[in-house]
Order: structure tokens, then sequence, then C-alpha cells
């Protein structure tokens, strides 16, 4: 059985954002998110991108460890 590891490059992908280094770096340091606000609930999301957070972590899915990370690194 294959069990595939996503990695933050891999979510901005599926985010369809650019995912280099750099362009990560980037859009973490020019977005943050307060406290008591999670991580869908961001306003820099578009709806499709917000959904696909919500239902990963609700569902526990094989991305959410990885969008743990990035909600740690928003914050």
């Amino acid at each position: 059985m294959f069990l595939a590891t996503q990695t933050l490059e891999m979510l901005f992908a599926q985010l369809g954002l650019d995912n280099d280094e750099l362009s990560i770096k980037r859009f973490i340091h020019q977005h943050k998110i307060q406290a008591g606000v999670l991580l869908f609930e961001a306003q820099f999301w578009n709806d499709s991108q917000a959904l696909f957070l919500q239902e990963a972590i609700y569902e526990d899915a094989d991305w959410a460890e990885v969008i743990d990370q990035l909600d740690a690194m928003l914050r």
C-alpha cells in the first residue's frame, strides 16, 4: 500500500498557488490570520480554496497534517 506524504509545495499547488520556495515564503509573509479565526475562514482564500481546506481538516484527510503546518505558519 502506498501512502503519499503531502508537502507544503503540493498543498500550494492543490490550492492553485505558486508553489516554489520563494512564492510560499512571500505568501506566508503577506498573509496572517488573527487569533480566533479558523484557517479556512481567512479572507484571502477564494471559495474553492476555503472549501478544500475546511473539508480536508474536518475529514482528517491526507492533507490535514500539512494544512495544520500552514495554519501555524500563518499565525
